[in-house]
């Protein structure tokens, strides 16, 4: 009993509610959804809930051993950032000149939806970016609270990624290929800035 007190004595609306906030625009459910679509169109099989519960494992998993897992193999974050970094370039790339970077047809015929794992779980929505916050903000927020609030993130990523087809119906070819090169722009510039950032910190 004064265990499952202690719990509940733990949860913070305005942290779960801060870090929430954060962490959403970090994963940008939102502005991901023109690679989505993108993928879609070349023929991958999105399995929401695949993404879904790949991105909440990947990030529970360096919430709770990010900094020993990158100890062990003696990787800084920093470095970390740069590579994947590097892969969401090449994906904004595909964005915005029309071109095919990453190969899933083979991998997607083996296992159903194993194709938008990656690079849709790892490392868009779960990557350098999303792992940097957490490390970020494990001081300031219990680790109940951050738990809480990734989950609500997830809730939201699922919501977005199953409304894809409804967005794509209603929205038309037109307004989403705008849209795709827009947000490729977004995902181009954060890629650098990811990169070129965490470089100047290295240097």
């Amino acid at each position: 009993m004064n265990t499952i007190q202690n719990f509940f004595s733990t949860i913070d609306i305005w942290q779960i509610l801060s870090s929430f906030i954060f962490l959403i625009a970090i994963i940008d459910p939102f502005g991901n959804i023109p690679v989505t679509i993108a993928m879609e169109k070349k023929g991958v099989k999105i399995s929401a809930w695949r993404v879904c519960l790949a991105s909440l494992v990947i990030l529970l998993a360096f919430l709770f051993a990010g900094e020993w897992i990158l100890k062990l193999f003696g990787v800084q974050i920093e470095y970390f950032a740069i590579a994947g970094g590097f892969v969401i370039l090449l994906m904004a790339l595909e964005m915005v000149l029309d071109i095919t970077i990453f190969q899933n047809d083979k991998l997607e015929g083996q296992v159903e939806g194993a194709g938008s794992i990656v690079p849709l779980a790892f490392p868009m929505y779960a990557g350098p970016g999303a792992f940097t916050a957490l490390l970020a903000i494990t001081a300031e927020y219990t680790t109940v609270n951050l738990c809480i609030a990734l989950v609500l993130c997830i809730i939201v990523l699922y919501l977005v990624l199953i409304g894809t087809n409804w967005l794509t119906k209603y929205l038309g070819p037109t307004a989403l290929y705008i849209i795709r090169k827009f947000f490729g722009i977004i995902v181009l510039a954060i890629a650098c800035k990811l990169m070129f950032a965490n470089l100047a910190t290295i240097l």
